[in-house]
């Protein structure tokens, strides 16, 4: 399994598991949104039911049980196959501050 990139978002396979993590809520529409774009404000989105985001050790991970997409408007579809991910944001950095990568 290698690292999927999909935009500025970096997923990342881990053995780590939920165990003591703290779950995510889902958006209103049940989807999970992995990143939101704050230029043109598409989303990088999970529509899978079955998975599930969480936060442990000031990590955020995403746990899918079967092969599972991950879409974006003005990003191809990448097919995630069934883990655990860690979810990592691109960040830049600018002479004021290091931050998140506008998509």
């Amino acid at each position: 399994m290698g690292i999927y990139r999909q935009g500025d978002v970096f997923l990342i396979p881990t053995i780590q598991e939920p165990t003591k993590a703290i779950s995510e809520e889902r958006e209103k529409d049940g989807d999970i949104i992995l990143a939101h774009g704050e230029v043109t404000g598409h989303a990088h989105r999970i529509q899978d039911k079955k998975a599930t985001t969480f936060f442990l050790d000031g990590k955020r991970y995403l746990l899918i049980e079967s092969p599972t997409d991950l879409t974006h408007e003005e990003h191809a579809t990448i097919t995630l196959p069934a883990g655990s991910y860690e979810v990592r944001i691109q960040r830049e950095y600018t002479p004021d501050e290091i931050r998140n990568v506008a998509d």
